[in-house]
């Protein structure tokens, strides 16, 4: 079977533009600028990087409620497309409200909230687009196309992660020469960054179909919809146990991952003496060694599957975390920050085409959905560490991320890999 390149790469598009949101918004940007500016001033002994580690641990247990019903109902109604195209729409209006944060600490709620709140709904996006991989790829192609994908949501990250850095934050203002006072600077970045995704999602609602649905007509209840879930995990474990081990696995590992980048840019300004408009230049350095360890990835996931590739990042990313806990200094962050990089992309990916690979056809939404359930089943655990390890000192946060990094590692040793495409 054929698929059509404009599909493909209306799919990878759509990563392209999520880097608005992971890169400038939760990562290198937004978030820095709320807890490095908003909330510097923030009376009282909680630190506002711990107060985001909470937020995002919160909204991890909404997406765990949220998204196997919204992944099965889409199955069911045969509204894949429809679904991403409507969390899609939410991530990009909680982005744009990044507006109105301004620069003083009664404004963290703000500013966290929102952080908060674009996890839930650009998560539940995702689980209706990883289920759209099946579609734009075939069993030979599918890790190439995954990593494609990651690729192109760090070189879109890269790109963006430039143009604002050189328009809008370089200096005074940047290029534009924009104020700075209030935050005007940065909160017209969060503008920018919701354009973005605008404009780089609109192909992949145009041009990649729905399949019919699964079940048309029927409807279910949140409860009949929870029931029928734990009859299928039941099912699903009796037929195919090693993907229920492969989802609690992952669970683990890909909470740690989501850490390292939710709270990269943090630990760079904070702890390692990258200046707030310097870490953006490590954003783009980081996304250009993160795209080519995802598309050296993908390459692998194809010739030898995707548990030797999972295996091989974690192994990396615990070494890189660790030898980061004893250095200090811009210049160490810049060598092992990057270092870890290049293992983030290729774990990612090949954790989506071990799920894709193991997927029944017409029921993609639902077991990505399960990804995602199961991934914040815990997603509380990476980012509670964190805050917890960080109340002593915020370094030491970085403990937190490879105690779940290295639980995941340990749990995916006795999954059995999928049959090859």
């Amino acid at each position: 079977m054929s698929i059509p390149r404009r599909q493909v790469v209306a799919w990878g598009l759509w990563d392209w533009g999520s880097s608005a949101y992971t890169t400038i918004f939760l990562t290198f940007v937004f978030s820095v600028y709320v807890t490095d500016s908003v909330g510097a001033d923030l009376p009282g002994t909680v630190g506002a990087e711990t107060w985001l580690a909470w937020a995002i641990g919160a909204a991890g247990f909404v997406i765990a409620v949220l998204a196997p019903v919204m992944g099965q109902a889409a199955d069911r109604g045969g509204h894949v497309v429809r679904s991403t195209a409507v969390w899609t729409a939410l991530t990009i209006v909680a982005t744009a409200l990044g507006f109105f944060v301004q620069d003083d600490w009664r404004w963290l709620w703000l500013g966290v909230l929102l952080l908060a709140l674009g996890s839930v709904t650009f998560e539940i996006a995702e689980v209706s687009y990883n289920a759209l991989l099946a579609r734009v790829s075939t069993p030979a192609t599918i890790g190439r196309v995954s990593g494609f994908g990651w690729s192109m949501g760090y070189f879109g990250g890269i790109v963006l992660l430039l143009l604002v850095y050189v328009l809008l934050i370089a200096g005074e203002g940047g290029a534009l020469g924009l104020a700075t006072e209030n935050g005007w600077n940065i909160r017209v970045v969060a503008l920018v960054a919701a354009a973005w995704f605008v404009l780089a999602a609109i192909p992949l609602f145009v041009l990649v179909p729905e399949r019919p649905p699964i079940a048309p007509g029927e409807r279910l209840s949140a409860a009949a919809a929870y029931r029928k879930l734990v009859r299928d995990l039941r099912e699903l474990y009796r037929t195919s146990p090693h993907t229920v081990y492969f989802l609690g696995a992952s669970a683990l590992f890909r909470d740690g991952l989501a850490a390292v980048f939710t709270f990269g840019a943090v630990l760079a300004v904070t702890v390692y003496g990258i200046g707030a408009a310097d870490v953006l230049i490590f954003g783009v350095a980081a996304n250009v060694v993160s795209a080519l360890g995802a598309l050296s990835g993908g390459w692998l996931d194809d010739r030898i599957g995707p548990k030797p590739v999972i295996v091989g990042s974690l192994v990396g990313l615990l070494a890189a975390g660790t030898i980061l806990l004893f250095v200090s200094g811009p210049t160490m962050f810049w060598i092992f920050g990057l270092f870890l990089c290049l293992f983030v992309g290729p774990a990612q990916s090949s954790s989506r085409t071990f799920l894709g690979r193991l997927c029944p056809p017409g029921h993609e939404g639902q077991l990505f959905g399960l990804y995602a359930t199961t991934g914040r089943a815990v997603s509380f655990l990476a980012p509670t560490l964190f805050g917890v390890f960080a109340l002593v000192s915020p370094k030491l946060g970085i403990l937190g991320i490879l105690v779940v990094l290295a639980a995941g590692l340990a749990a995916l040793w006795r999954v059995r890999s999928p049959a090859p495409g």
